[in-house]
């Protein structure tokens, strides 16, 4: 195995371990934490509030992984796909504007406020959905060249 194999090998590994994040977590421990006994919506809002905020930093480590593997490869085809830049620009997207909305709500909300209904979690779940989508056609592109 040539050194690009491996550096290539490490992006694969990282896109499809960023993708079973995203599955476990955005589409599958958000909504089934609100069914557990006891759980209050202020209590799943902060437990939420915890592993978005951990679900982010691990976003950004494998796009730091991937960013520096591609890098060292000089594999530019690779570098410069739409579809790991899609991932990319949606979570700077996610982290400086989406991420912290939903927490000043979620804080508003753990609080006792009554806060008016917004559009925010549906863009979150939207841009979810297009990052996995874009993140397994990438890694698929990167398995079949």
């Amino acid at each position: 195995m040539s050194a690009l194999d491996t550096k290539i090998s490490i992006v694969v590994v990282c896109v499809f371990i960023w993708i079973g994040f995203i599955g476990a977590i955005s589409f599958m421990e958000a909504w089934i934490k609100f069914r557990a006994p006891g759980i209050t919506l202020p209590l799943g809002l902060g437990i939420g509030k915890l592993v978005f905020f951990a679900l982010n930093k691990m976003e950004w480590l494998f796009s730091l992984i991937i960013i520096i593997s591609l890098f060292y490869a000089r594999n530019p085809l690779n570098f410069n796909s739409i579809f790991f830049l899609i991932p990319f620009v949606i979570l700077l997207i996610q982290t400086f504007w989406l991420l912290p909305i939903l927490d000043a709500r979620a804080d508003l909300h753990i609080q006792g406020e009554v806060i008016s209904s917004s559009f925010h979690h549906f863009y979150y779940v939207g841009l979810e959905t297009i990052k996995l989508v874009s993140l397994f056609i990438f890694g698929i592109k990167l398995l079949t060249q």
